[in-house]
């Protein structure tokens, strides 16, 4: 399934250049890394509101515009997903709670 959000990564990347009248994406990453954050944080929020008291239905749609929120702030700082997955492949490798303990303390 990562093969969708490979394309769409790929279809916001080319959204950089288009119209801004005519591309959501490009107005959002015309207004910065700022912004884009922020969405994506009220994004996450929703997603919080309806794992706890909306229907699966109602989760699975904020769970899409969360993850579409997600790769327009990567984009607005240039982070590729293929990146991101490679940290992911490369953290499967050991167990959730050596991985942890291994990160600099913050």
């Amino acid at each position: 399934m990562h093969d969708v959000l490979a394309t769409l990564a790929a279809t916001i990347k080319s959204r950089r250049t288009a119209p801004s009248d005519a591309s959501y994406t490009r107005q959002l990453l015309d207004k910065g890394t700022e912004k884009c954050a922020r969405k994506f944080g009220e994004e996450a929020l929703e997603v919080v509101i309806a794992g706890v008291s909306q229907s699966k239905d109602e989760l699975t749609s904020e769970a899409a515009d969360v993850l579409y929120h997600l790769l327009v702030l990567l984009e607005s700082r240039d982070v590729a997903w293929g990146d991101v997955l490679t940290k992911l492949e490369a953290r499967s490798a050991i167990s959730g709670v050596a991985e942890k303990a291994s990160r600099p303390a913050s």
